[in-house]
């Protein structure tokens, strides 16, 4: 009886040493990826479980162990008792030494804060960069100063105050705050683990997108747990939107969002829609960019998306900051405003190349294809930015939109820039020729130099009927952009359901006109 009640026990003992050695795992770190189990404590696994098999030695007569494998069993508990209380306190030594963990689960208010306060320096650490005052020779080189070896004196405390106290004279396309007095909030247009983005309505009714910090995003819920300061913790989340801010400010182009306005509500501004102390910012409003509503737009809106995009790609790879790499490329990181291709998250962009010791360490990784630059003797990647900024853009981009229906006078030169940014063989400024060479000829008509001259005979350009086709400007109708009325004529004769046209005197965005195409009135039975 009481070997068996002993067996019994030390099964119970080896089934909970396993069950806490599952069920232990470690926080994740505050803005950062959670942490994977330790590689000590599942290694010991196996050996452990070897331990709980032999612990219940079986007599070799069948009977119940004597007193000296009672005494083996239990020795041996005691040591798989031991190595996974050793192992534990391993694990906890490693996670009070890990970053911002190691404060998680510290009680002094002094502690707490000192905590949150590192945090906050190595967030102003991140910001410094950007108020930098760049001299020509560091635009040209593209390398940022180094923050840490300026003084306050050298930053751009203008730009900071703008962002962080929300001073400073609107520019002329900006709104001042009295147009914020009445704000009212529309739709949520998304949310982050940071941010929130709101559209509005201002003063005079215009719509817009606010910016601001999301109180019930992940990273708030983080600091609120491991730093139990509300203010403090909003001040830490609000720092990812003011770096984004000083980038949109620092990265001014046509093809990056508008700032309209950017404030900070403290205690003193009136109470808007029950926003106080938050950081904020109004831009422009977009619309989100639906690679699939696209796909079913003509070729000339899908070309000018893909333009928009080299012409930003061109900027960011000589920008006051350097050359700025897109770490996150993705269709959602953008959106159109009137029908251009504008950035407006720039929350994962690297400013400035990358470090290296050797070539190898200048590899870009994609998940079907890997390519190496040169480390150069300045220890920077030269041109690393610039081949993932080009190479994402083939991939996410120029793959779907650029080669379908694209006009048969232009499908060679589409087909050389698929194979020059797939390859990788040609640099930004070579692929911002190819793209504006193929907006001249299409502007000007001169890909249509070999549409047959008889192709207006026994054509008429009007008529009363519509018919529809895709893709088109309408869904109503077939309506497609045409240089002139001899184009029109000539798509016309290849549809055979096509008798008629009518150019309607609308023009787009190249300067083409548009133009409507009737159907061949059905034939009356007999």
């Amino acid at each position: 009886m009481r070997s068996s009640l002993l067996q019994s026990s030390l099964t119970r003992g080896c089934k909970v040493t396993s069950a806490l050695r599952v069920g232990h795992t470690s926080r994740g770190s505050f803005l950062g990826a959670e942490q994977e189990p330790p590689a000590a404590a599942a290694e010991s696994s196996d050996s452990e479980r070897s331990l709980c098999r032999s612990a219940v030695p079986a007599a070799p007569d069948g009977k119940a162990p004597g007193m000296g494998h009672s005494l083996r069993a239990a020795a041996l508990l005691a040591f798989v008792v031991l190595s996974v209380l050793v192992s534990l306190l391993i694990t906890s030594l490693k996670q009070f030494g890990s970053g911002s963990t190691r404060f998680f689960n510290a009680t002094n208010p002094e502690e707490l804060r000192r905590g949150l306060d590192d945090q906050l320096r190595e967030r102003r650490k991140e910001i410094l960069p950007l108020l930098l005052p760049l001299a020509d020779g560091d635009e040209k080189n593209g390398v940022l100063g180094e923050a840490q070896h300026s003084s306050d004196s050298a930053l751009d405390l203008s730009l900071w105050n703008e962002v962080t106290l929300g001073t400073g004279k609107a520019h002329r396309d900006q709104m001042g705050c009295e147009s914020l007095v009445d704000v009212r909030a529309v739709e949520v247009l998304g949310s982050g683990y940071t941010k929130l983005v709101v559209k509005a309505n201002v003063a005079g009714g215009q719509a817009v997108a606010l910016k601001m910090v999301n109180e019930q995003g992940v990273d708030m819920r983080k600091c609120l747990k491991e730093f139990k300061d509300a203010q403090g913790c909003r001040e830490l989340v609000s720092y990812k939107l003011r770096k984004e801010m000083l980038l949109l400010q620092r990265l001014r182009h046509p093809n990056v969002i508008k700032v309209k306005n950017k404030k900070v509500f403290g205690a003193t501004d009136q109470d808007i829609n029950g926003l106080k102390r938050r950081v904020a910012v109004i831009l422009e409003q977009g619309a989100p960019l639906q690679m699939i509503q696209l796909l079913q737009t003509p070729w000339e809106d899908r070309f000018r998306v893909c333009l928009d995009l080299v012409r930003l790609l061109h900027f960011l790879s000589r920008s006051p900051l350097g050359s700025v790499g897109l770490l996150d490329f993705q269709p959602r990181q953008f959106v159109t405003v009137s029908g251009q291709l504008k950035l407006t998250d720039l929350d994962d962009v690297s400013a400035g190349e990358l470090a290296c010791r050797t070539h190898a360490d200048c590899t870009l990784k994609f998940p079907h294809r890997n390519f190496t630059v040169l480390c150069s003797t300045r220890g920077v990647c030269d041109g690393l930015n610039e081949k993932r900024n080009i190479y994402n853009a083939y991939r996410f981009f120029f793959t779907y939109l650029l080669p379908h229906q694209a006009p048969p006078g232009l499908t060679h030169l589409v087909d050389h820039i698929m194979n020059t940014t797939g390859e990788l063989k040609a640099d930004i400024n070579q692929t911002l020729q190819a793209f504006e060479h193929i907006l001249l000829l299409y502007k000007s008509g001169l890909h249509l130099d070999n549409l047959h001259p008889s192709a207006l005979r026994d054509m008429s350009t009007s008529g009363n009927g519509e018919y529809r086709c895709w893709p088109s400007y309408s869904q109503q109708g077939c309506v497609l952009s045409v240089h002139s009325a001899r184009e029109a004529a000539h798509i016309c004769n290849s549809h055979s359901q096509c008798s008629s046209f009518t150019l309607t005197g609308q023009k787009t965005w190249t300067g083409a006109a548009s133009a409507s195409w009737c159907p061949t009135p059905p034939r009356r039975s007999t």
